[in-house]
This record gives C-alpha cells, sequence and structure tokens, in this order.
C-alpha cells in the first residue's frame, strides 16, 4: 500500500519562507521508480502544478508562478522530497499535495498523471 506523509505546512507573512517534506512509503510490487511531484489547491480553484522531480536524474521542473522561489530537492534515499518555498506571496495561499507518478522519466506536470497523492498541507501567506 502506498503511503505519503506530507508535513511543514503552516501560516506565514508575505515575503516568508516555509519547507514542506513528502515522506513516501512505496511497495516494489508498485513501483520501483516514479516521478514525485507537488501541487496546490486553493479554494474554488482546481488543482495545479508546482514543481516534480524525476526518479533517475532528478530533474526538477516548476511552474511560472513559482519559479526562481521554490526549490523541490530530495533525500538520498529517494525517500523523501523537500519543497523549500521562499518569498512567499499571498496568491500562494493553498492547500499543498505531493503526488506519485509511474511515469518515472519525465517531468510529469499533468495531474491525470499522478496515481497517489498525500492528505495535504495548508499553507497559508498573510499580506
Amino acid at each position: 500500500q502506498v503511503r505519503m506523509v506530507e508535513s511543514g505546512g503552516g501560516e506565514v507573512q508575505s515575503g516568508g519562507s516555509l519547507r514542506l517534506s513528502c515522506q513516501a512509503s512505496v511497495p516494489g510490487r508498485t513501483f520501483r521508480s516514479y516521478t514525485r511531484g507537488w501541487f496546490r489547491q486553493a479554494p474554488g480553484k482546481e488543482r495545479e502544478f508546482v514543481a516534480a522531480i524525476t526518479w533517475s536524474a532528478g530533474r526538477t521542473t516548476y511552474a511560472d508562478s513559482v519559479k526562481g522561489r521554490f526549490t523541490l530537492s530530495r533525500d538520498n534515499t529517494k525517500t523523501t522530497v523537500y519543497l523549500q518555498m521562499n518569498n512567499l506571496r499571498p496568491e500562494d495561499t493553498a492547500v499543498y499535495y505531493c503526488g506519485i507518478s509511474p511515469n518515472a522519466g519525465a517531468e510529469v506536470t499533468w495531474r491525470v498523471g499522478y496515481d497517489y497523492w498525500g492528505q495535504g498541507t495548508q499553507v497559508t501567506v498573510s499580506s
């Protein structure tokens, strides 16, 4: 059973920083390699892509709205991914979800490309 646990959300003022973590437990019979991604969903809006990292090469890709402010990384075991969010803005307010895509070699930016999701963590940025 795939399990993902997100943490690190909270409330900050505009210009502040937060670091989100997502620890995954993926049985080998499910996937042996996978792309990890972060999406976010604000009230009344659809879930949108934020960042993704591929399995082998560790290539990262970002939404234009967060490029230069957010950094996606992972630990050496590839179990946990981190989303460092700097210079946060009120428009970054959303529930942030980490996901797993079986398309391990691609920088998957489309929501339907992800098969598993975490429970979400709230990020609130006040002006």
